[in-house]
């Protein structure tokens, strides 16, 4: 189990992104300069009570007499998607918890409570229960706490936001800093001894304490892997994500606990408690360092500091899993660290992952796509040298990119290869009208992890490349842009929100709402030459066909109208 548990935990983190998916939703905030130091935050943006705030899948209803025959996803199944997505992280995290060495070795001794006090095993198989019971029961009331005191929307509005990544990011770092064994974070001891005091009365107090001693016991152990599920979980914009994740992290938690107490034949099969429950600690330490890289990566790419672009990611996360393959065999120890006097089979067969993933990223060095990691890198367009590029004769862009407003800013560290876009709505419906072509509104956003799965995934593919090229006009909208200020003749108040508009980002969302009644990203919206739907619009779709079938329909619909 213990071995599972490990390679499960590790491939999870390594490869995420390529199984359930979640998508972005990116809200602007007010007046934010990260970059010009410490500034006051104002408020979050309101918005009025007809916007539709999910997963990347909204679809925005065209006229009774335009087509409605678009292949996209529907608002339910992404947000179950979602749910499920947060809910298996969840159970992953509760997983490695158990492998903890702060609750791994409680398991005998909860064990041996319930059967010797019980007196017979009907009796110690239901306070079993009930004492799993409430173990879920205090996780998925913190998670709602946390949905009730900051509200869904906000949180997810968080996400995007410079300052709360920056803060993601050294929290993160924080907690690996416990786990590779430099402190421990744990609750005052007059809190947890008080909660240890109530968990000797009897009947269901008593076991209700005793859960919730267990949780505070253990939260040194604990505490990072609630912060960062908690962290993921909330700014994924689903009003039930915290919730939803303390559940499946309290399920896993809970579940061996009442097994065993139900067949305590099954402990003789467990391995002894040891040297290995420090080691699933480190290895958690050096993947949480890995993810705290994505929240500063978010940082540097809002507010386009271009101190971590592709390359400088990606030896920091070259180094950080060579590192933990060099702990895995022993070559490297921290302080809690027993002896290593051999390689177990499991623990060699972890460090052969650890490295093949080392060994995979190495190429992305000189511009390989790496597509099952792409989702949590920063753009091709920010690496310095693409081996790709050295070779190709001159590029796909078009002779007019240079006058094109914004092409400067961002086509060289946004724009995936192969494609040429626009990034100026009405520069790009202009043009759609010239070329007598549909437009294609690619709604995006730096900090969009599926916008980039999107492009890695999806429209990598030949098919969907050639007929976005050659079929449309492509416009990328990026929702989450604030190093850009709009002229002063060009900002105003948005209608919809009441705020000033005044950078390219802030425009782009306020268009997205006011146009689609939409704020998530991806969003993909197919118009004709007046601005106008063709079919409905469509979120992240990661079935190339169902996504091609998405955009013949927009072609189909676009010539019916001629």
């Amino acid at each position: 189990m213990k071995i599972f548990f490990q390679i499960l935990l590790t491939m999870s983190f390594l490869f995420q992104g390529t199984g359930f998916a979640q998508e972005d939703s990116l809200v602007s905030f007010d007046d934010i300069e990260f970059s010009q130091g410490a500034q006051e935050m104002e408020a979050l943006i309101d918005v009025s009570d007809d916007i539709i705030f999910s997963d990347g899948a909204d679809i925005a209803e065209p006229k009774e007499s335009e087509s409605a025959a678009a292949v996209s996803i529907p608002v339910e199944q992404a947000e179950k998607q979602s749910l499920w997505a947060i809910f298996i992280a969840g159970l992953i995290g509760g997983f490695a918890a158990f492998l903890m060495p702060c609750i791994f070795p409680m398991v005998p001794l909860t064990v041996s409570f319930f059967t010797k006090k019980s007196g017979s095993r009907g009796r110690a198989v239901s306070q079993a229960l009930l004492y799993g019971v409430f173990i879920i029961v205090i996780y998925v009331a913190l998670g709602m706490l946390i949905t009730m005191a900051f509200g869904a929307d906000a949180l997810n509005a968080l996400s995007t936001n410079g300052i709360f990544n920056f803060l993601f990011f050294l929290l993160l770092v924080v907690f690996a800093a416990s786990f590779l064994g430099a402190f421990e974070i744990t609750l005052p001891s007059s809190f947890v001894n008080k909660i240890d005091a109530n968990s000797d009365k009897g009947g269901l107090v008593g076991l209700f304490f005793m859960s919730a001693s267990l949780a505070v016991v253990s939260f040194s152990c604990t505490g990072p892997i609630i912060g960062t599920l908690l962290v993921e979980a909330a700014t994924k914009g689903e009003r039930l994500g915290p919730a939803v994740g303390m559940f499946g992290f309290s399920l896993a938690l809970a579940v061996p606990f009442v097994l065993f107490a139900m067949f305590p034949s099954m402990m003789k099969s467990l391995p002894k408690s040891g040297g290995w429950l420090n080691s699933v600690k480190v290895v958690l330490g050096f993947l949480e360092l890995a993810l705290a890289l994505k929240f500063l990566s978010n940082v540097d790419l809002a507010y386009n500091w271009q101190l971590l672009d592709r390359e400088v990611f990606l030896s920091l996360w070259i180094v950080i899993f060579g590192l933990m393959g060099l702990y895995l065999i022993g070559k490297i120890k921290f302080s809690h660290d027993s002896p290593l006097n051999y390689l177990s089979v499991p623990r060699t067969i972890l460090t052969i992952i650890v490295f093949s993933f080392v060994v995979y990223m190495v190429p992305g060095m000189w511009g390989a796509p790496l597509k099952s990691i792409a989702a949590f890198l920063p753009p091709i367009g920010t690496q310095d040298f693409d081996i790709s590029t050295v070779h190709s004769a001159g590029g796909t862009h078009s002779t007019d990119a240079s006058g094109r407003m914004h092409y400067a800013h961002f086509h060289s560290r946004a724009t995936i290869k192969g494609f040429d876009p626009y990034y100026d709505y009405e520069e790009a419906l202009a043009a759609a009208k010239a070329q007598n072509k549909p437009l294609m509104i690619d709604f995006t956003g730096w900090t969009c992890v599926n916008c980039r799965k999107m492009e890695a995934d999806v429209w990598s593919d030949q098919k969907i490349r050639n007929l976005i090229n050659q079929e449309f006009i492509l416009v990328e909208l990026y929702v989450d842009e604030h190093d850009l200020k709009l002229p002063e003749s060009e900002q105003y108040v948005s209608p919809q929100s009441g705020k000033k508009i005044n950078t390219v980002g802030k425009k782009n969302t306020d268009f997205q709402i006011t146009k689609f009644g939409s704020n998530s990203q991806p969003l993909y919206a197919l118009v004709d030459n007046d601005g106008e739907l063709l079919v409905p619009s469509s979120g992240a779709n990661y079935k190339i066909d169902e996504y091609a079938a998405f955009l013949q329909s927009g072609i189909e619909a676009y010539k019916d109208r001629k």
